[in-house]
């Protein structure tokens, strides 16, 4: 508990810092108090400790809902300032109806500001229609990993769409905030005997909202978890909320020993729910507590 505190409070300050215009030239390290300028040299008193670890297998992320209430600018903007480089596509920054030259032009945006699209997502899919939609623009749009969320009895349907395009679908859990695939498991065991594309997005703090134990299911399911949804939440049923990293009931140290252990290569997307009116310390207080860990768990 005391190295989680010391690490807390240290990203917590590395993430402050990373959202000042002072920094806009700046780089910031994973170490408290470390600042790598744009020539390489380093200030702070912390500069002459060891440099970051070797890159992760997977990818730190943003979920898209996490801006559903700010334009694609201000989601860039903010990516950027916080070395973050990929990002799970929602529909209000690029509509499901957009054209070839819309995808043109919201894919060269993402590229002015060193940002991948690497899937589109969550797409709720309540008939066959709505299923070759979401399918025709997770094509359009380039990606090979489709966030969705189809009625049961679409199924079959699905499978069809997954082989015919080549395109994995990660079926997004709500835990207890609907009935529908509230868990890890019940993904597991609606997909296991399918096509070996269709798996899960696993959302780590609403699966613990439903009572579920995000990391055990993490090492049961990781043959089909395709994308993984970042929060920290207070508690282990529907009345809890989301929370900064560290601040609630997910051990991240062993979520990031897991990831490394099952070589998962994936995104792991931060999806910040706490204040989504004003997100931004809290997303930055997180994106710094996460590398922390990351930093922590491999000296």
């Amino acid at each position: 508990m005391k190295r989680r505190t010391f690490i807390r409070t240290g990203m917590t300050s590395v993430a402050m810092l990373a959202l000042s215009e002072n920094l806009s030239h700046a780089k910031v390290n994973v170490l408290p108090s470390t600042v790598e300028a744009a020539d390489g040299s380093t200030s702070g008193k912390n500069s002459t400790l060891k440099t970051p670890p070797a890159t992760e297998p997977f990818h730190l992320g943003m979920a898209g809902w996490t801006f559903h209430k700010f334009d694609l600018q201000k989601t860039l903007e903010t990516m950027k300032q916080l070395d973050v480089h990929y990002l799970c596509i929602k529909d209000f920054h690029l509509p499901l109806d957009s054209s070839e030259a819309d995808i043109a032009a919201f894919h060269q945006k993402l590229a002015e500001y060193g940002v991948t699209g690497y899937g589109v997502g969550p797409i709720y899919m309540k008939s066959e229609a709505e299923a070759d939609r979401a399918f025709a623009y997770a094509q359009r749009v380039g990606v090979k990993v489709l966030v969705g969320v189809p009625n049961y009895e679409l199924l079959d349907y699905v499978e069809q769409k997954v082989k015919q395009y080549d395109i994995r679908l990660a079926i997004h859990l709500h835990g207890p905030d609907m009935p529908m695939y509230p868990n890890a498991e019940d993904i597991w065991n609606n997909v296991k005997d399918r096509d070996a594309r269709m798996g899960m997005c696993l959302d780590i703090g609403h699966n613990l909202r439903y009572g579920s134990d995000s990391l055990s299911d993490l090492r049961k399911y990781h043959s089909r978890v395709f994308d993984i949804h970042m929060k920290d939440v207070t508690g282990t049923t529907k009345a809890d909320k989301s929370i900064e990293l560290g601040r609630g009931r997910i051990d991240f140290p062993l979520f990031v020993r897991l990831l490394r252990k099952y070589n998962y290569t994936g995104s792991v997307s931060l999806e910040y729910e706490k204040d989504m009116s004003n997100p931004f310390m809290g997303i930055a207080e997180s994106v710094g507590y996460f590398r922390g860990i990351c930093y922590a768990t491999k000296r």
